[in-house]
């Protein structure tokens, strides 16, 4: 059987000691008229520079990893004589996964030996993250690639995301909601929850009356659907607010009795559109 690798993108925010035996493109950015690749590492800019940033009224821009990218990525493996599984960032808010469909397209005449397969994730931040962690987790299990192909489709609509956003005034600026609902959900302390559905798309689903309230219904919801709580690896993901993922956190230890929860920052690729104070959780439920 021959080898493969697992390759991803820098959209799944993984810590970057969960990551050491994947394949990860860096996605990009432009700030204040200047271009920093996502690595998970923050080695071009780090998270809490970043933030500053944000922080101050930046209003970063994004862009994907491209087609070229992902054929310099891949073509070393292949030539190695490996095979490539590639979990990409969701195709309804990126067009990361196409560039890779293209990428891995073009290299099949040049090795047609070799199987490409890409797996549109239909996540985003730690929920891919955890997504690929899980399938990594699978592969040393000794998954042959087209049994954790597999595994990936069957997997990715139980990856469950549900967030909170802390400054509705970052989404005025985006463009994401009106200024006048910015100003009113300001003056009531109204913090929007939302989750990412079945096709990757992000969707509001409630309002709440306070932060406190907010972060505690990410657990909530988590109660409703989460398969055997007490037992999986949650992530929680943050825009530099860690007392707030440390609170949601301990609500899930008092509810559950979790024992494994990562907590670690949201990248400036996903952190450019959600702003600073975002607080995600990422978790196995029934559905999405």
């Amino acid at each position: 059987m021959a080898d493969y690798i697992i390759m991803t993108d820098s959209c799944c925010d993984l810590p970057p000691e969960l990551a050491e035996e994947l394949e990860v493109l860096p996605l990009r950015l432009e700030l204040k008229g200047r271009e920093y690749r996502n690595f998970l590492d923050g080695r071009e800019i780090g998270f809490q520079e970043f933030y500053d940033q944000v922080r101050a009224g930046e209003m970063p821009v994004t862009s994907a990893v491209n087609v070229g990218e992902f054929e310099e990525a891949m073509r070393p493996a292949l030539e190695a004589g490996k095979d490539i599984l590639c979990l990409c960032f969701s195709s309804a808010l990126s067009t990361t996964y196409q560039s890779a469909v293209i990428a891995a397209k073009g290299l099949e005449e040049a090795f047609p030996e070799r199987r490409v397969y890409v797996v549109d994730s239909l996540c985003a931040s730690m929920g891919q993250g955890l997504f690929v962690w899980l399938c990594a987790r699978e592969r040393e299990k000794g998954l042959s690639l087209e049994a954790l192909r597999d595994y990936a489709g069957e997997t990715r609509g139980k990856v469950c995301h549900w967030f909170t956003v802390d400054d509705l005034n970052h989404l005025k600026r985006g463009g994401r909601v009106s200024a006048t609902a910015a100003l009113f959900g300001t003056m009531l302390s109204i913090k929007p929850v939302l989750h990412v559905d079945d096709q990757g798309r992000l969707i509001p689903m409630e309002k709440c009356r306070g932060r406190r309230a907010s972060l505690l219904a990410l657990v909530d919801h988590m109660e409703k659907t989460a398969i055997d709580p007490a037992n999986q690896t949650v992530f929680i993901s943050h825009g530099d607010c860690r007392e707030d993922a440390d609170l949601v956190a301990e609500e899930i230890r008092r509810r559950f009795g979790t024992k494994d929860i990562r907590v670690s920052y949201v990248g400036p690729v996903i952190g450019s559109h959600t702003g600073a104070g975002v607080v995600a959780l990422f978790f196995l439920g029934t559905e999405r």
